[in-house]
């Protein structure tokens, strides 16, 4: 396994691109259903605009912090866990995990 020790520095791109697709791809149709987003979860449309950018900007933060400042990384990290926090509770504490 020694020709993998070469890849070492680029492995945190492998969690980097993964992470940022997959929140990428479930947030951008989130601003085209806004409305049914925030009546579906019984929030504020404010709060589901909140919840897009932040579905949005989360990975881009951690895609610009693996080049530029490590700041970023934290900060999207941050910003994408509490949309899963709030998702777990809004979501899954009110159907349960088996749904």
């Amino acid at each position: 396994m020694k020709f993998l020790d070469g890849l070492t520095p680029y492995a945190h791109w492998l969690l980097r691109l993964a992470l940022s697709a997959v929140f990428l791809y479930h947030g951008f149709p989130k601003f085209q259903m806004l409305d049914q987003m925030a009546e579906m979860l019984h929030m504020p449309y404010f709060v589901a605009v909140l919840v897009a950018l932040a579905e949005i900007g989360g990975p881009a933060f951690i895609l610009v912090g693996g080049v530029w400042k490590d700041w970023m990384t934290r900060l999207g990290g941050a910003m994408i866990a509490i949309v899963m926090i709030v998702a777990i509770v809004l979501v899954h504490g009110a159907n349960g995990f088996d749904m």
